[in-house]
């Protein structure tokens, strides 16, 4: 069993434990993870490209923690595996952002 497996084993061992599936529909799942990026947005609101790299590191821990745990949650509750999605998403990336025209840019595919 991989280790991200085991994450989701346990995220829905204590999802579960306390009744909570009713409340993880796709849906409620997605929100969520936009809900937990826009607190993790928040830690560097109003802040310099300096002082962003100064944010609290316990904060920026906890609020990471709740995006990647809503996101196992989702890609658990579709059967998606975790590598194979984030490694085909990296293969279709390389395909739209070849080195030869993106490297040290950032600009969209499709102004390269």
């Amino acid at each position: 069993m991989s280790d991200i497996q085991i994450l989701i084993n346990e995220l829905v061992k204590f999802r579960d434990d306390r009744n909570w599936s009713q409340f993880h529909k796709t849906k409620d799942l997605a929100l969520a993870i936009s809900i937990e990026a826009a607190e993790l947005n928040e830690l560097f609101l109003w802040k310099t490209t300096e002082e962003s790299e100064l944010v609290d590191r316990n904060k920026l821990k906890e609020e990471l923690a709740d995006i990647l745990a809503f996101s196992l949650l989702l890609a658990g509750k579709h059967g998606f595996d975790v590598k194979d999605i984030v490694l085909e998403k990296i293969k279709k990336n390389g395909e739209k952002y070849p080195i030869e025209k993106s490297k040290g840019t950032a600009k969209k595919y499709n102004e390269l």
